[in-house]
């Protein structure tokens, strides 16, 4: 196999004697071969099987020529944004614009266009009106049906329909792209490509769907919060390869057709995938305009799993990778950390060992690889399920092979420790190595409120949990002598979360005497429930409605309490207080958040401020 980059320029492409190639690979990133990025794993696989791809980096969308450097592909063009959804790489959850650009040479910002997908989609089919165009990648995953918008704050059409594209790969792709591409290459017409797994295809014959369930159409769902959300619940529980029936959304005029999900990766296949000669770089023309700062972050990390049942409603593995895990064997990893650790900027340190959750190294249950997830039940929420399968000793037994190689001195681990999962655990001996071995002066984990009423439509456990996990991380780590911190990740302004749940989360943050740096606004991206939910003001799956923060003011106030110390804060926290009438919370007394000043005109105006609803 090539251990070269993909051409990127015609130039290339014929000094490796095409006079054209097979698949034109159009990206929003910056291109970087390392399997982080899932445009370089998709590329790789094609390559392994014999195409020969090109990749066309960033193109100029305001002129179709940049789109005709390689010329017309013999079967077709592959579209995505990259690594993350345009519009979230662009805009903060307030809808400013971003500064910079992780995913581009020197941090530019700019280099791409918003929703860069359909952008870039269009831009071909006047180029090439005859040519196929596949759609892929999370920007497209995501919206591979109707989907609420944030950012024009209505419901849009499936991506295929507004990109006027051929096929769309939903999820993890390397099954997928390697069927398509070989019906293509067998002279099959990509409109008959009816039957794959993970595609989605549009048609006006509705026979070509096989015993589908029939959504609420594009019309009903974007004139009707309540068809959204009977068509959201759906799509939720049909995400699954082995439970999943085909899912049909009328259009006027046109079926959007989502067939099931493929079926999870096996171990060797996924082995296979990480052992394909990525130079694990980004491509050296960049070197001059300054490096891609996405790269920092995974250059000495290692993959090893995908999936994730942890039924965080904010979260949209479920849709995107699934709830079953795939796992990659001991010796792929440690082979892949053999060649990483020869790196002349390697200092010793692995930063990071995991995934999506990192201490999953195993389906659920023993059932789910033969018959698939429960559609209506969770592995771990509201309860863990008696079926769950709480078992670290796979995965430690990794980190100490990865421990004992020559060069490493440390092995982190970064990538969101499952604390529920931990504490399930009834052997603690991978939470007492893990505190002694596996963390870098902080671990960082996601209780994400500390409001039950919140943390229920968030989908994660009650705070009494958490706080026993934090009692027995302190006490070992004071029985290991380690000076070790808890970071957690919090969220304000999540649906469920009204300011009396806001004032719970400050009031748990001044016992525990923690005031976060930085504070994330709920942001509502297509694929989640909760997006669902703050869209329609109903719970999916049982029409219960939900209060949801949506002004920006309250959005404000929310905030503004996790950070109740900052001066600049007092205005909207004072306000807040007296809102929801805990004045009591005002003052000099030990528990009170902040202090009263003297009633001044600056401070009359609260009275006439308009109220904000509050859960009784």
């Amino acid at each position: 196999m090539d251990d070269r980059f993909l051409p990127v320029t015609r130039e290339e492409m014929l000094e490796r004697g095409w006079d054209t190639c097979d698949f034109v690979y159009v990206c929003g990133d910056a291109y970087v071969d390392h399997p982080s990025f899932g445009a370089a794993i998709i590329c790789r696989v094609l390559e392994s099987h014999g195409y020969k791809v090109c990749f066309l980096s960033q193109p100029n969308w305001r002129d179709k020529t940049d789109f005709m450097r390689f010329g017309k592909p013999r079967l077709g063009f592959l579209i995505s944004s990259g690594n993350i959804d345009s519009m979230v790489n662009h805009y903060t959850v307030a809808k400013k614009r971003r500064k910079t650009d992780n995913y581009t040479p020197g941090g530019v910002m700019g280099k791409r266009p918003d929703r860069a997908v359909i952008v870039y989609s269009q831009m071909v089919r006047q180029a090439y009106p005859d040519t196929n165009i596949i759609l892929g990648g999370i920007e497209a995953s995501l919206r591979r049906l109707s989907h609420y918008d944030y950012w024009d704050n209505k419901v849009r059409k499936s991506i295929i329909i507004d990109a006027n594209a051929d096929l769309v790969l939903y999820g993890m792709g390397e099954n997928s792209i390697i069927e398509v591409a070989d019906a293509l290459d067998s002279g099959i017409d990509i409109h008959d490509l009816t039957y794959l797994d993970g595609t989605v295809f549009k048609t006006k014959n509705l026979a070509l769907a096989t015993d589908p369930i029939i959504m609420p159409s594009f019309e009903e769902v974007a004139s009707s919060k309540k068809k959204y959300a009977e068509s959201f619940l759906i799509q939720y529980r049909n995400t699954d390869h082995f439970t999943a029936k085909t899912l049909v959304e009328p259009y006027k005029g046109w079926y959007v057709v989502q067939n099931r999900p493929n079926r999870p990766l096996t171990q060797a296949e996924f082995d296979r995938t990480y052992a394909l000669p990525y130079t694990r770089q980004y491509h050296p023309s960049y070197k001059e305009i300054g490096h891609v700062p996405a790269i920092d972050e995974v250059k000495f990390s290692l993959i090893s799993n995908r999936g994730c049942y942890g039924a965080c409603n904010f979260c949209a593995l479920t849709f995107h990778q699934g709830r079953i895990i795939q796992t990659r064997s001991h010796k792929s990893i440690i082979n892949e950390a053999k060649k990483m650790i020869w790196d002349p900027d390697f200092k010793g340190y692995i930063h990071d060992v995991g995934g999506p959750t990192a201490n999953f190294r195993a389906p659920a249950c023993k059932k789910q690889m033969e018959h698939g997830v429960c559609q209506t039940r969770q592995c771990l929420w509201p309860t863990p399920c008696n079926n769950l399968e709480v078992d670290h000793k796979d995965y430690l037994e990794l980190l100490k092979k990865l421990r004992e190689l020559p060069n490493v001195k440390k092995v982190f681990v970064r990538s969101g420790i499952r604390y529920d999962y931990l504490m399930y655990d009834k052997d603690d001996t991978f939470f007492r190595e893990l505190v002694q071995h596996h963390i870098s002066g902080q671990l960082k984990v996601a209780p994400e409120h500390i409001s039950n009423q919140v943390l229920d439509k968030m989908g994660k456990p009650h705070k009494e949990l958490y706080e026993k996990f934090v009692k027995k991380y302190y006490r070992l780590n004071e029985e290991y002598h380690k000076d070790q911190y808890l970071v957690p990740y919090l969220m304000s302004s999540h649906p469920g979360s009204d300011l009396n749940a806001a004032i719970e989360l400050a009031e748990y943050l001044r016992d525990i005497h923690h005031q976060p740096q930085q504070v994330q606004d709920f942001y509502p991206t297509p694929g989640t429930l909760s997006t669902a939910m703050y869209y329609t003001g109903i719970d999916p799956r049982d029409n219960t409605p939900v209060y949801v923060p949506k002004s920006a003011h309250e959005k404000a106030m929310q905030r503004a309490l996790m950070q109740y110390k900052n001066p600049r804060n007092y205005d909207l926290v004072h306000e807040a207080l007296v809102m929801a009438h805990r004045e009591d919370l005002i003052g000099n007394g030990p528990k009170c958040l902040i202090r009263e000043k003297k009633q001044n005109n600056q401070y009359k105006r609260y009275s006439n401020h308009k109220r904000v609803k509050l859960r009784k």
